[in-house]
C-alpha cells in the first residue's frame, strides 16, 4: 500500500512531510523554549477547582500518565478520510496501515525522542504507542511532581476519592509546543455506562407490551435478512468492544446458545488494557458483546476492557486502533459536555479532553475503522445524568465528528397500567419518555426527585458546543435548524426544572456537529434480552434480563457493519461521510422520523416534515439490505 501512497497522494503535500520529518525538532539552545509552559488536562476545571484537597499524595505511590502528543496536519488527515470514502477520489478505500499514519501524521521521532528523555531524566518509564500520538508513562507521585511542577494531592469530590493536580502541568516550551493534553495527574472519572433498565416493572399482558426483544427482531424490523440470504455472515471480521468493566465471556456463548444462533467457536478475545477493570457496569460489557456477537455470527470479538480512568479509557482505543485487527469498534460509555467543560455555572469547556479521543478517532477513519458511540440516554438533557444541571448537551465521546453517533427510538406498543394510564406508541417515534410522564404522574412522582430520576431519559441528540458543523452535515436540510417540544422551563443557572402545563412549539438555529448520525430502538420497554450471571461467578443467579438505552445500538451498528464488511472486498470505512451522501439521494436507506409533536421527541428536538435530518433522531432509522447496498455500489447511486 506504501507504494499506492506514495504514487497517490499530491506530491507537494508528501514533500512537506518527508521535509518536517527530516528536522531536528528540538535543536534549540533558545533559553525561552526551555521556559516552563503550562499544558492541558483533561479533567475540567470544575472538578479540579470544586474539590476537598486533604494532604499531598505521598511521593512513593504510583501514577500513570498519559502525554498526549497533537496529530502533525491534521488538516491533511481530513482531507485524507474524506477522500478515502468518496468514490470520485483516487483514494477511494486506499487505507492507511498504522505505519503509514504515524509516518505521516505522528508525532515525528526527535519529538518522541526529546519527551522520552525528559521523562527518563525523571526515573519515569515510557511506552510509545505505534500511532505516535500517546506516550504512556509510568513513575511515582514525586517524579511526576519533578516532571511537571506541580504537586499531586488527595482530593474528594461527589463522595469519590481521587487524586489530582490542581494546577496544571508545565513542561519546558520546546516540549509543551507538541503536547495536546497530559491525562492521569488527575484521575478522577465520570465515564458511565450508558445501558438503561426499566425503573418501573410492568408485567407483559394482552395489550401489547411491553417488549422484551431478540436479534431475530431487530433482524425484522430493519430488514437485515437479505444480507444472510445472500451469505453473509461475519466470516473474516473481527467486532471491536472498547470497555471499562469486565464481563464473563461465557454469559454471551450461553446468550447465543439459548437463541439458537450458530456462532463461530471461540470468538472472544478479552484483551486487558492497563491491568484492566472492574465488575462496575459489567451489565454493558456483556450487552455489548452479545448484541454484536448475534449480528455477525461467525465473526471474532475483541474486547478491550481499561481501568475507569482518563488514562484506561484512552488507552483502550488507543490499543484497539493500533492493533488495526477490527474493522468495526463499538463504545458505550461516555459523559456529557457539560461533564468535560470547565466550571458549571461559566459553561466553559477543556477542548483538549475530547479532543484527545477525537484525535484517535481521525486515527481509525484513515485506517478504514468504522466507528460508532452510544448517543447518551437523558434525551436533549444528556448533563442532567452526571452534572446535575438541565441545559441542552450532548455526549462525548458520540460528538466527534469520526465516530457515528448512535441515536434511540421506541418501537410501536401499548399498555394499561395497574393505575389505569393507557399507553399507546402507535409507530416508531424518538424515544423521549415524555409518552410515560401520565404514568409516572399517576403513580405521585411528579416531584423534583421523581423528575430526575424517571422524567428525564431518552436518545441523546442536539447540538455539539465543542466541535463544529463538519462538512458532511452542512447543506443536509435539517442540520443546524430544529423544531423542539418545549416541556421544561430550566433555571437560569440549570440547577433546576419546572414542567410546563402547556407544552409548545419551538423553532431555531444553532451550530456545531448534530447528533445523533442514526437510530434504531433502545427504549428499555422496547428493549433487548440480555443474559447475566454474577459477576465473575458464570452461571450463578444465571437469567434474562431486558435492557434498553443507545448502548445497545452502538454495539448493534458495529455488528451489522461486520456484518456488510464480511460481503464486500473492502472495509466500508469512516460512515458519516457516505452516509449524509446516500440521505440526500432519492433511494435513500434511511426513513426520516421527521413527524412534528410530542409524540416525536427526544423530550426536546423532533421532527420537521420535510426535511432529511433531525436531532431527535438523527437520519433515522435505516433499512439495512439497502444501506448495504449503497455501500458496496456507491458508483451506482
Amino acid at each position: 500500500m506504501m507504494k499506492k501512497w506514495s504514487r497517490l497522494f499530491t506530491a507537494a503535500a508528501l514533500a512537506l512531510l518527508l521535509i518536517f520529518a527530516s528536522l531536528p525538532a528540538f535543536a534549540t539552545t533558545n533559553s525561552e523554549d526551555k521556559q516552563p509552559t503550562t499544558v492541558s488536562q483533561g479533567t475540567g476545571r470544575a472538578v479540579l477547582d470544586n474539590a476537598d484537597y486533604f494532604g499531598d499524595l505521598p511521593d512513593s505511590t504510583p501514577v500513570s500518565v498519559d502525554i498526549v502528543l497533537k496529530v502533525k496536519d491534521e488538516h491533511l488527515l481530513q482531507s485524507y478520510i474524506d477522500r478515502s470514502v468518496n468514490p470520485n477520489s483516487a483514494f477511494y478505500h486506499k487505507y492507511l496501515s498504522v505505519h503509514e499514519f504515524e509516518n505521516n501524521f505522528g508525532a515525528s521521532p526527535a519529538t518522541i525522542s526529546a519527551l522520552t528523555q525528559y521523562l527518563k531524566n525523571y526515573h519515569i518509564s515510557t511506552k510509545v504507542y505505534a500511532n505516535h500520538l500517546i506516550i504512556s508513562a509510568s513513575g511515582t507521585a514525586g517524579d511526576f511532581n519533578k516532571a511537571f511542577s506541580v504537586t499531586i494531592q488527595k482530593a474528594k469530590f461527589k463522595g469519590r476519592s481521587f487524586h489530582a493536580a490542581k494546577n496544571g502541568p508545565k513542561l519546558p516550551r520546546f516540549l509543551a509546543n507538541n503536547v495536546l493534553a497530559v491525562l492521569g495527574l488527575t484521575n478522577y472519572s465520570e465515564l458511565t455506562p450508558r445501558s438503561v433498565k426499566r425503573p418501573l416493572k410492568l408485567t407483559p399482558n394482552a395489550s401489547g407490551g411491553p417488549l422484551s426483544l431478540n436479534p431475530s427482531d431487530l433482524i425484522k424490523q430493519y430488514n437485515v435478512g437479505p444480507l444472510y440470504s445472500k451469505g453473509a455472515d461475519g466470516t473474516g471480521q473481527t467486532i471491536g468492544i472498547v470497555t471499562l468493566a469486565d464481563f464473563n465471556t461465557e454469559d454471551a456463548y450461553s446468550f447465543w446458545q439459548q437463541e439458537g444462533i450458530d456462532v463461530k467457536p471461540d470468538r472472544i478475545h478479552k484483551k486487558l488494557v492497563d491491568g484492566g477493570s472492574d465488575w462496575n457496569g459489567y451489565e454493558e460489557t456483556t450487552l455489548d458483546v452479545e448484541q454484536s456477537g448475534a449480528l455477525a455470527p461467525k465473526s471474532d470479538i475483541n474486547v478491550y476492557v481499561g481501568p475507569n480512568t482518563d488514562t484506561g479509557f484512552v488507552n483502550a482505543f488507543a490499543t484497539a486502533i493500533d492493533e488495526n485487527t477490527a474493522s468495526q469498534i463499538s463504545v458505550s460509555w461516555g459523559l456529557s459536555e457539560t461533564a468535560i467543560t470547565a466550571a458549571i455555572k461559566e459553561q466553559t469547556e477543556d477542548p483538549a479532553y475530547a479532543q484527545v479521543f477525537n484525535q484517535l478517532f481521525e486515527q481509525a477513519a484513515a485506517q478504514g475503522i468504522s466507528m460508532f458511540a452510544s448517543a447518551g440516554d437523558a434525551g436533549s438533557y444528556d448533563a442532567s445524568r452526571d452534572a446535575g444541571t438541565y441545559n441542552l448537551a450532548v455526549d462525548n465521546p458520540a460528538d466527534s465528528p469520526y465516530i457515528t453517533a448512535a441515536g434511540g427510538t421506541t418501537l410501536p406498543w401499548s399498555y394499561t397500567t395497574r393505575t389505569g394510564v393507557k399507553l399507546n406508541v402507535s409507530s416508531e417515534r424518538a424515544w423521549g419518555w415524555n409518552y410515560l410522564y401520565p404514568y409516572f404522574d399517576s403513580l405521585g412522582l411528579n416531584t423534583p426527585k421523581g423528575w430526575a430520576s424517571y422524567y428525564f431519559v431518552g436518545g441523546g441528540g442536539g447540538f455539539s458546543q465543542l466541535f463544529a458543523t463538519p462538512n458532511y452535515q452542512k447543506g443536509v436540510s435539517g442540520v443546524n435548524q430544529y423544531t423542539a417540544v418545549q416541556l421544561w422551563q430550566p433555571s437560569t443557572d440549570f440547577g433546576s426544572v419546572t414542567p410546563l402545563s402547556d407544552s409548545k412549539i419551538v423553532t431555531g438555529q444553532a451550530t456545531g456537529r448534530n447528533l445523533p448520525d442514526v437510530s434504531l430502538n433502545a427504549d428499555p420497554y422496547t428493549g433487548y434480552k440480555v443474559y447475566l450471571s454474577d459477576p465473575d461467578t458464570p452461571g450463578s443467579n444465571a437469567g434474562f434480563i431486558t435492557l434498553g438505552g443507545t448502548s445497545v445500538v452502538s454495539p448493534q451498528l458495529a455488528g451489522l457493519t461486520a456484518l456488510m464488511n464480511s460481503s464486500q472486498n473492502d472495509r466500508i470505512g469512516f460512515w458519516n461521510s457516505q452516509i449524509y451522501r446516500f440521505a440526500k439521494q432519492k433511494n435513500s436507506p434511511f426513513h426520516p422520523l421527521n413527524t412534528t409533536g410530542a409524540e416525536n421527541t427526544n423530550l426536546f428536538y423532533t421532527g420537521t416534515e420535510g426535511t432529511i435530518y433531525n436531532q431527535g433522531t438523527g437520519l433515522g432509522t435505516i433499512d439495512v439490505a439497502s444501506l448495504a447496498d449503497h455501500f458496496q455500489n456507491p458508483f451506482s447511486k
